[in-house]
């Protein structure tokens, strides 16, 4: 308990503080029924900052303080680097529909470095229904470099969940961990062999999430998002553990579980409604939590990578699958089999995605309000609000920043701190953008989920690719009509007000540039030319 109160205290004074704030600049002129519901519709979101806070500052402390925070954060005794390997792991892929030349060679590269048959077997779990796709797949396992085991469902009944469940029901005999990849997923020898002693020293332990990071990339987008995600996952993961202790997070791959423990606890079955739990992860570990297993992170950055979508049109539809899945959560809040931690989580992951139409109700409500009153003028509390507001939601990612910058052998390891420096504000300027585009995308997604429409789980595209203007346009033609709209209404009756809410109105009217420009090879070889947002492992490659 005393570790959670630094973070109860930043939360409530971060949420408090800059609900008041807005309160005040709102107050000025007297109150009406729309700047009520500003205020209301603000409550959730200055919430949510005080999450962003709550988890950024104390990460940060402990980065700059801690020998190595990771292990600081642990709450295991014992050796996790040089003790023998004793458990037996199924190291295992989950597919369906996948290239299997993209997902053979990292798996066949972490079975090799492991160089271990007795304790760590491959295995291919294959979702695949296509008779032809599911032929190629086991051609392309026997092809493969290292002997691996190959299974594959007649049906996808509960998709990856499903799928995984169906392994330990079948086919896990013998295996004491499984270690769960996507099927984007690569990982170090060095980092599963921890893993596995981390399970080893404490027996109470149900699972282990390793903190993921993007592997490095050569499209702009993908090396643009996930050059500011390590920096802000980085510092999140570490605060997030100081308080969230035995009852963690867990995100589907690039994480080891006891297989015994997750075949009781961790079947799922489907809801009131009859569909499938799509988000499964998080109620799993919330399972795993209740039965009284421990959920821990290992927030190290380095040895576990996943690739990021290709475009921002992948990026947008992934966001609105896991979107899907994670607002199925409100049936569970209440459900029975969870603990205070466990609904919290579910809580958490509901919130990263319900903030959006706030946001867009926030906008545009004062896009309105501006209209209406545009002798009210920019009060010094609508300023320092407009200031204190992304600070507070980018605190973990800038904290990141500010981190790498202050100690000289992470700032080397990402060449510099000029081209290190270079890459944040690149990235910066991106996530501006891309956020309010996320954001009405959200909304489009919630909207077609409350009338009616049947979230899917189809397999994500992973190749790079370029993105015509045409297809730009038609995809995101409604974002740029509500930048120009509300950009041009807040022009005309005041142009402090459109400087104001430029960095919304920004990111709507250039949607459509934004996702040509980060597909263009053109834009990504000028990146990677210049070393703009590369990570250390695309830095320090050792050379052929």
């Amino acid at each position: 308990m005393p570790a959670r109160v630094p973070f109860l205290v930043l939360l409530l004074g971060t949420s408090v503080g800059l609900t008041g704030l807005l309160a005040q600049a709102l107050g000025a002129g007297g109150w009406t029924a729309l700047k009520a519901l500003i205020l209301l519709a603000f409550l959730p979101v200055g919430f949510w900052l005080g999450v962003c806070i709550g988890n950024a500052v104390p990460g940060f402390l402990v980065l700059i303080t801690a020998r190595r925070a990771a292990r600081a954060m642990l709450p295991v005794r014992g050796d996790i680097e040089t003790s023998q390997i004793r458990l037996r792991t199924a190291v295992a892929v989950a597919v369906r529909n996948e290239d299997m030349a993209a997902v053979l060679p990292p798996l066949v590269r972490l079975l090799a470095g492991l160089d271990d048959p007795e304790h760590f077997v491959g295995w291919i779990l294959s979702d695949t229904q296509d008779p032809a796709l599911a032929a190629a797949e086991m051609g392309a396992v026997a092809r493969a470099a290292c002997p691996l085991m190959y299974r594959r469902r007649p049906d996808n009944t509960g998709y990856k969940a499903g799928n995984v469940m169906d392994f330990l029901d079948h086919h896990a005999a013998g295996f004491d961990l499984v270690l769960m990849l996507d099927a984007d997923s690569a990982m170090s020898a060095d980092a599963v062999r921890r893993l596995v002693r981390i399970m080893q020293v404490d027996p109470t332990l149900g699972l282990v999430q390793h903190l993921t990071t993007g592997q490095p990339a050569r499209a702009a987008f993908p090396r643009l998002f996930q050059f500011g995600m390590r920096a802000g996952m980085r510092v999140w993961s570490i605060g997030q553990a100081l308080w969230q202790g035995r009852a963690g997070p867990y995100w589907g791959h690039n994480a080891i579980f006891r297989a015994a423990p997750f075949r009781e606890h961790c079947r799922l079955a489907p809801l009131a409604d009859g569909s499938v739990i799509l988000s499964h992860d998080q109620v799993e570990a919330a399972r795993l939590s209740a039965a009284g297993w421990g959920v821990v992170v290992w927030a190290e950055d380095a040895g576990s990578y996943e690739a990021n979508p290709p475009a921002m049109p992948e990026f947008l539809h992934r966001d609105g699958r896991w979107l899907a899945g994670n607002m199925q959560y409100r049936h569970l809040l209440m459900a029975p089999g969870f603990t205070a931690m466990g609904r919290w989580q579910l809580l958490q992951a509901m919130l990263m995605f319900a903030g959006a139409p706030l946001y867009v109700a926030i906008y545009v409500m004062a896009v309105v309000l501006a209209v209406a009153q545009p002798e009210a003028g920019i009060g010094e509390a609508t300023m320092l609000l407009a200031v204190l507001w992304p600070l507070a939601l980018y605190a973990p990612k800038l904290l990141g920043y500010l981190e790498t910058m202050l100690f000289p052998t992470r700032r080397q390891a990402y060449g510099g701190a000029r081209r290190f420096a270079a890459g944040a504000a690149v990235e910066i300027v991106f996530t501006l953008l891309l956020d309010a585009v996320s954001y009405v995308s959200k909304t489009q997604a919630l909207l077609r989920l409350a009338l009616g429409a049947k979230p899917g789980w189809l397999p994500q595209a992973r190749r790079d690719r370029g993105v015509a203007w045409a297809e730009a346009l038609r995809l995101y033609w409604p974002h740029t009509a509500l930048g120009v709209a509300s950009f041009g209404a807040l022009l005309i009756a005041n142009p402090w007000f459109a400087l104001v809410a430029l960095p919304f109105a920004g990111g709507l009217l250039a949607a459509v540039p934004l996702c040509v420009l980060t597909s263009s090879p053109l834009v990504s070889r000028w990146l990677c030319a210049r070393g703009v947002a590369a990570f250390p492992e695309e830095i320090n490659r050792p050379r052929a």
